[in-house]
């Protein structure tokens, strides 16, 4: 079964885009509204302001510091971003804003270094008895910058890793173990009625079948993955599971003949193994170990390429029929919507049909035989094939409904219009100018008007207002990388794509000329997939 599943110049703070609202909905800037004690704005009452003692200024600094701030990516995508019945996400990693310089270490009058980098903190002049010094817009020492974001190893997921035949991981799923016991003792049963001189020795060939079965199920997914990959198409995993095995296709194929042959080479290569077994066992007596383990793999391999013939998804004679709607059509979600519901009347028929075939003896048993315990297993394997299958329906259509608003997600639409500051900028100052841009989102540049980092949204909302004049933006910011620079006409899937690349909080959006369009927030874009999903086909 296969499941398909540049650097640039920021704009003048005057210019206004139809994608950027004036009114700013953050909460951090909203706060900015308020006058701060250390803006020119500001008009503080004609008391003699107290300069902070050490003890209290090493935790003010700590809250300033965003480090701390939670930061976890959403998963807009998949996520799992397949077609079939699983999905997937992904996790970030973040750096520090710099190293550490005396974190309450004084230099000279009520200024710091550290980790808020205090710009002027409580210094007077005698110029005026009773009130405080204006701000000084003085470059001091910006921090280190810290090494940028690494993007954590991916971690072996979906059970205990085989191999990676073609480049494609192969997981084994912890449901395989169970259901390779219940092969073994299944078929060690019957090899108890056909050779019983094999005594105990029977269940270790049961186990060698069970392994033999599932290494033809591999195969027949290796079958999916090589066309895939023939089609240009990623492949995520393969993973062999409780009821066979899925081949995780990460993109639909672009025409509705690729999608067919994609989905038919699985149940080929099934029967090409099926007349393998029948022409290896000719010459093999039939009362012999190697005679019935040959007839119990062609069986098996036969009925895999059936069962997955069935026209109905997730099957993949469901997305052959899938395909041929499309093609008739023209519309992949009309086929998605008829192979989905023949899919849904197929997990209705097994769970009335295969009980009911077994009781009437037309699997090969005789109905005095199907009594007892063997009714109830042929009724619970039932229920959980049903199931398996409607599950599977369903989630086809999900994903297709998801496929169908991904265009809804455009970087320029969703972008929040920026600021450039530099890196010696107050956070108080850099808010107001915000405020007064109509801008939601800050963006420090060097003196050449270079980007060089984003200011955290999470790290702006974790410093007090009272702190913000003695807090530099460079303290508050993320280095900007490579992956984080995204093209202000991405759409779709490419946007997720390019997202779920370098996950972070945000990102530089940029114009094709390199210019500066805004910042894209993943909070933003969560939003905007939950929203779009939330709508009906």
């Amino acid at each position: 079964m296969v499941e398909s599943g540049g650097t640039g110049r920021p704009r003048p703070d005057n210019e206004q885009s139809a994608e950027h609202p004036a009114t700013p909905a953050s909460p951090a800037t909203d706060l900015a509204q308020t006058p701060d004690p250390g803006t020119p704005d500001a008009q503080p009452a004609p008391t003699t302001p107290e300069a902070p003692e050490p003890s209290e200024v090493a935790p003010a600094e700590a809250a300033a510091d965003g480090r701390d701030a939670p930061q976890g990516p959403p998963a807009p995508g998949d996520d799992h971003h397949t077609a079939g019945a699983n999905g997937d996400s992904k996790s970030e990693t973040e750096s520090g804003t710099g190293t550490e310089t005396g974190a309450g270490t004084e230099t000279g009058a009520g200024t710091e270094t550290g980790a808020g980098t205090e710009i002027g903190a409580g210094t007077e002049t005698g110029t005026e008895a009773g009130q405080p010094a204006p701000l000084a817009p003085a470059p001091v020492p910006t921090l280190p910058k810290g090494p940028p974001p690494q993007r954590p190893p991916e971690q072996p997921r979906g059970g205990l890793l085989m191999g990676r035949p073609f480049g494609v991981p192969v997981y084994v799923a912890p449901s395989w173990f169970l259901v390779a016991a219940l092969i073994t003792w299944v078929f060690g049963n019957q090899l108890d009625r056909v050779l019983p001189e094999l005594g105990a020795l029977r269940y270790l060939v049961s186990l060698f079948f069970a392994v033999a079965f599932y290494a033809s199920v591999l195969i027949h997914e290796l079958a999916h993955t090589i066309a895939a990959l023939r089609f240009k198409l990623p492949v995520r995993r393969i993973q062999l599971q409780f009821f066979g095995g899925v081949s995780e296709i990460e993109k639909e194929a672009e025409t509705p003949g690729r999608e067919f042959w994609l989905a038919f080479v699985g149940p080929l290569l099934s029967l090409v193994l099926a007349g393998v077994f029948y022409l290896a066992m000719q010459p093999v007596e039939p009362g012999t170990v190697p005679g019935v383990l040959l007839a119990g793999l062609m069986i098996s391999n036969l009925i895999v390429a059936i069962f997955n013939l069935l026209p109905g998804l997730p099957l993949d004679g469901g997305r052959m029929l899938r395909a041929v709607v499309w093609k008739l059509t023209g519309k992949p979600m009309n086929g998605t919507i008829a192979a989905a519901w023949v899919g849904r009347a197929l997990a209705v028929s097994v769970l009335i049909g295969l009980p009911l075939l077994t009781q009437s003896g037309a699997l090969g048993s005789s109905a005095e035989d199907s009594v007892g315990m063997d009714t109830v297993t042929d009724a619970l394997l039932a229920a959980i094939l049903a199931a398996i299958i409607w599950t599977g329906a369903g989630n086809s259509l999900r994903m297709a409904r998801l496929r169908e608003h991904l265009p809804e997600l455009r970087a320029r639409t969703l972008t929040r219009r920026a600021v450039p500051v530099e890196t010696h900028t107050p956070l108080s100052e850099a808010l107001r100018r915000a405020n007064d841009a109509g801008a939601r989102a800050l963006v420090v540049v060097d003196a050449h008007g270079e980007p060089l980092s984003l200011v955290r949204e999470a790290a702006i909302v974790g410093v007090p207002e009272h702190r913000r004049p003695w807090v530099a933006v460079s303290g508050l910011a993320q280095d900007l990388t490579d992956g984080m620079r995204v093209s202000a006409e991405l759409a779709g899937e490419d946007l997720l794509d390019v997202l779920r690349a370098t996950p972070a909080t945000e990102y530089l959006v940029v114009e094709e000329t390199g210019e500066i369009f805004g910042v894209l927030s993943a909070a933003d874009v969560e939003r905007a997939f939950v929203k779009a999903m939330a709508r009906p086909s």
